[in-house]
């Protein structure tokens, strides 16, 4: 271990007001997940925008199949445990498998999130997720929708497969955007989504979007720490993702190189879309 001394003036920390100007200014938005103070600070020090400490835990740390297995306990550890490593980045907590099935039991997992350190929760789906969209929000608990390929619902998809391909789903998927955006969550991810599609919900909506597998029209973007840094994470690739570790020569420089990647649009390039 090593003090670092760096005398770096600290960045203000963003707040979701500015995440939504960084969208009307059209400055991309920088996410990434992590799961520990260690990856934490380095996530601060390279001027990453926002984490996400995600159920995807359960698959990268916790050696699962999916992400079915992760607690609310397990996401308030991990929680607690970047919130200490991070000085002005965003943090987003994910609401795992059934946490928000119904809206006392949101309530209850969102704030223990909140009280760990994170600044908004991230719940998959819309029907009536939109219900606990609005119930938190109406209870100063900001929100982050999640749309696409939802790793939660793996078992009724049969799979991690791309979403909104046919011309039905598509339309449906835009309908949902919007009312997520309209039931006041503050952000959208959109996962594994054609990058058309992606484009047309980006458009559509006031609130900021975060694609992975989603093309480069999204208002930012995010990928898995592991993924990014070329880890074996005993899964599949998948297409949207690229090694930065190769590119930067270290963590540090890894992070750093997909930031400037994200914000400057080199990536994600043509290859990483559908």
């Amino acid at each position: 271990m090593y003090a670092n001394d760096s005398k770096a003036p600290p960045r203000p920390r963003l707040t979701v007001p500015a995440l939504r100007k960084m969208k009307a200014d059209g400055q991309r938005i920088v996410s990434i997940t992590a799961y520990d103070a260690g990856f934490a600070r380095s996530v601060d020090e390279a001027g990453i925008d926002l984490v996400l400490v995600g159920d995807s835990l359960g698959m990268v740390c916790q050696g699962h199949d999916s992400t079915l297995p992760v607690t609310v306990d397990d996401i308030v550890y991990h929680v607690g445990c970047v919130a200490r490593g991070l000085s002005s980045v965003f943090l987003v907590a994910d609401l795992p498998f059934q946490a928000d099935a119904t809206l006392d039991r949101a309530l209850d997992a969102s704030t223990r999130c909140l009280q760990a350190g994170a600044a908004m929760v991230k719940l998959e789906g819309a029907g009536h997720k939109l219900d606990v969209i609005r119930f938190l929000a109406e209870r100063e608990i900001p929100v982050c929708g999640h749309l696409g390929l939802t790793p939660q619902s793996v078992l009724r998809l049969g799979g991690y497969k791309v979403q909104g391909r046919e011309a039905s789903a598509a339309k449906k998927l835009l309908a949902d955007a919007r009312a997520v955006a309209d039931a006041v969550a503050d952000l959208l991810v959109l996962e594994c989504v054609p990058s058309a599609l992606a484009a047309e919900i980006t458009a559509a909506i006031a609130i900021p979007t975060i694609g992975i597998g989603a093309g480069p029209s999204c208002d930012g973007q995010i990928l898995v720490l592991h993924d990014l840094l070329g880890m074996n994470s005993g899964h599949r690739r998948p297409r949207f993702v690229k090694d930065f570790l190769a590119q930067g020569g270290s963590v540090l420089g890894a992070f750093q190189a997909y930031a400037a990647a994200v914000r400057s649009g080199a990536f994600p390039g043509p290859e990483h879309g559908y």
